[in-house]
């Protein structure tokens, strides 16, 4: 008799904002470009939402957590599309013989606003994860103007993923 199995993972990501915009770095964000100009700094692509998307579900599998899969000291991840590390991520549990169920995510960030681009977003990621956009859930908040991302340094992102198997 086989047992299911429920999983939870929660991730977290972080960037700084780049001191100036870098129309060769966009603003991306769950795999959407966004038309503000400003950029992130980091080794890829800099997309928070995918991040932690990657680290809430390896998490949940056991598998460890995104800088062990894609370090930063490896060139072959600079300026990578962060929707080609969540694939590899994707096919790693299933892999292992999981399965996503849903995804709930909260992106931190005074700025931009991210209303007008939440239902895009939401939509992407839904299509990256294979997913209908029901169990997709996007949120965005600000910090009220307290703390880095409060101060506009950075953007900030957490999420947690339901896994399920059947072993």
């Amino acid at each position: 008799m086989s047992e299911t199995l429920t999983l939870i993972g929660h991730g977290y990501d972080v960037h700084r904002f780049s001191q100036q915009f870098n129309p060769a770095r966009p603003l991306i964000l769950a795999a959407v470009e966004l038309p503000d100009q400003m950029s992130l700094d980091a080794h890829s692509d800099g997309d928070v939402v995918l991040h932690a998307l990657c680290d809430a579900i390896l998490g949940a599998a056991g598998l460890g957590d995104i800088g062990e899969h894609f370090p930063d000291t490896d060139a072959e991840f600079a300026g990578i599309d962060s929707s080609i590390l969540l694939k590899r991520v994707l096919a790693s549990i299933a892999e292992a013989g999981l399965s996503l169920v849903n995804v709930d995510i909260t992106v931190i960030a005074q700025v931009p606003r991210l209303q007008a681009h939440r239902s895009t977003m939401r939509a992407r990621l839904a299509e990256l994860l294979a997913l209908p956009q029901q169990r997709v859930n996007l949120k965005a908040t600000t910090t009220e103007g307290l703390g880095p991302v409060g101060r506009k340094e950075g953007i900030a992102c957490h999420c947690v993923v339901l896994l399920r198997s059947c072993g």
